[in-house]
């Protein structure tokens, strides 16, 4: 190794302590506070996904409308995330959280109660407004309450939440479904929430105005809330009519002016909804392209895997559930270790192997076929797993490290934007590419309704293509080696 070697590990960072909290214990019932509406956001991300064939039956509606189930929380979280990072610097962190959280255990019993598809998705949209706070502000109120010494640890501990949450979704949703009904994937975080709001009350520290002669950027809102939805519709649209329909390519085409649009009024604002002036920094652009790429493979495998098990393999919805929880499990354990040997080799190398191992496990998926077993299951994801866990945290840690101190926060929100956009993308992208490939070898209109051999031939070319997505991903971590670090 050269003596370049870890150069592309996070500097140290000299911030002014700014916690306020009132004992040394305090920070930690923040972190419990913060931590549970994270976990519910991420895992309300993915949790519904299991579930989609049951609402299929039970609401008596199409594949490409349920998938509005997931689309329309994704939707508004993707959509606002900037905006909500904004608002709550002018008017206060702890009561826009507190505000979305409240928002959010309260739409969640309203989805469970909701008596159609239609109402089921206007619920969801809901609480995505309210999850939308927990996205854009956690973990800015983390890196405020937490000293200098104990700050990358604490937003490692929020990192490895959100990842947990996200993947351990259809698990969840699975045991719960099979307990009690589709139902209580939602009921569930009424519960948590109340118990996460009283504890963000009397620990979270109130944070003064600093919004005095700030402005906030409703065009550019306006018109990211566009793009995002003429996006998500031509893709949903595109399962059912083509991808070469007059409204679909009119969707994508006002998608894409949309984002020139933006793009061009955010370059020329005073106070944008997103300083353009990060993507400057090299290291810190291609790290959330490679994260954005990765978060629409993992979308695509969570959203296609269950229509696999439960429609070729007939396993009922708890089988499901166990079965998906082996990815995030293996992802979970190695992720402690890939931490540390990105500080010891850098987050190149170690995102590099991530995602190679992903990529493998991609191909292992597309082999899968109606007689294989558990034991093959296992041994097909856990590559995509181990990749997973690998790649995660160095990438995070590239992210954040590329930054100035002073924009951590903001760092920490296209973090999170990245992640939510990339799913936003992936279930129509790669739910759109399943559907047309499992059509084309036989069945209806109807991905449910189709034969076994073709949802198997859906899957396989499905997982080829994301083996090809995630070689793409490779070859801007190999691009991103070429670049000196900026300090």
């Amino acid at each position: 190794m050269s003596n370049n070697r870890g150069s592309d590990r996070p500097p140290k960072r000299h911030l002014g302590d700014r916690s306020s909290t009132k004992s040394p214990h305090a920070k930690w019932w923040v972190m419990l506070g913060v931590g549970l509406g994270v976990l519910m956001f991420t895992v309300d991300t993915s949790i519904v996904n299991i579930a989609l064939p049951t609402l299929v039956k039970e609401f008596q509606t199409s594949f490409a409308t349920i998938q509005w189930v997931v689309l329309s929380y994704l939707l508004v979280v993707t959509a606002l995330v900037l905006g909500a990072a904004r608002l709550g610097d002018i008017f206060g962190k702890k009561k826009l959280y507190l505000g979305g959280l409240v928002l959010f255990t309260i739409s969640s019993l309203l989805c469970g109660l909701a008596p159609n598809v239609g109402w089921l998705i206007a619920f969801r949209a809901l609480q995505g407004v309210g999850a939308v706070t927990i996205s854009g502000l956690g973990a800015a109120i983390i890196t405020e309450v937490f000293p200098v010494s104990e700050r990358g640890r604490a937003l490692g501990i929020i990192g490895a939440v959100v990842s947990l949450g996200i993947a351990s979704g259809p698990s969840i949703g699975g045991f719960l479904i099979g307990l009690s009904g589709w139902e209580s994937i939602f009921f569930v975080n009424v519960p948590l929430g109340i118990f996460a709001t009283l504890v963000v009350i009397f620990n979270v520290p109130d944070d003064a105005k600093s919004g005095r002669g700030q402005t906030f950027d409703w065009l550019g809102t306006i018109l990211i809330t566009g793009i995002l939805i003429a996006f998500a519709l031509g893709m949903t649209y595109g399962q059912e009519r083509g991808f070469l329909d007059p409204l679909v390519v009119g969707l994508q085409a006002i998608a894409l002016v949309g984002l020139l649009l933006f793009l061009w009024l955010e370059s020329r604002i005073s106070q944008p909804l997103l300083d353009l002036k990060l993507f400057r920094n090299q290291q810190f652009s291609f790290s959330l392209l490679t994260g954005f790429i990765v978060f629409i493979t993992i979308a695509g495998t969570i959203f296609v895997i269950p229509f696999f098990l439960e429609l070729v393999l007939h396993y009922p919805t708890q089988h499901v559930g166990l079965l998906l929880a082996v990815s995030p499990v293996i992802g979970g354990i190695v992720a402690p270790l890939s931490g540390n040997l990105s500080d010891r080799f850098g987050t190149k190398l170690v995102s590099l192997i991530g995602l190679i191992l992903m990529i493998l496990g991609c191909l292992s998926i597309s082999t899968f076929n109606s007689h294989m077993t558990d034991l093959d299951y296992i041994l097909g994801v856990t590559p995509f797993g181990i990749g997973f866990g690998m790649f995660q945290s160095p990438n995070n840690s590239a992210i954040l490290g590329a930054v100035a101190p002073q924009r951590l926060g903001i760092a920490s929100g296209l973090l999170s934007l990245s992640r939510t956009l990339g799913q936003t993308a992936g279930v129509p992208l790669m739910g759109a590419l399943f559907a047309f490939l499992t059509l084309r070898h036989g069945g209806d209109n109807n991905v449910t309704q189709a034969s076994s051999e073709a949802l198997v031939m859906g899957v396989q070319g499905t997982f080829q293509a994301a083996a090809a997505m995630l070689s793409l991903a490779v070859v801007v971590v190999l691009i991103r080696w070429r670049i000196p670090q900026e300090r």
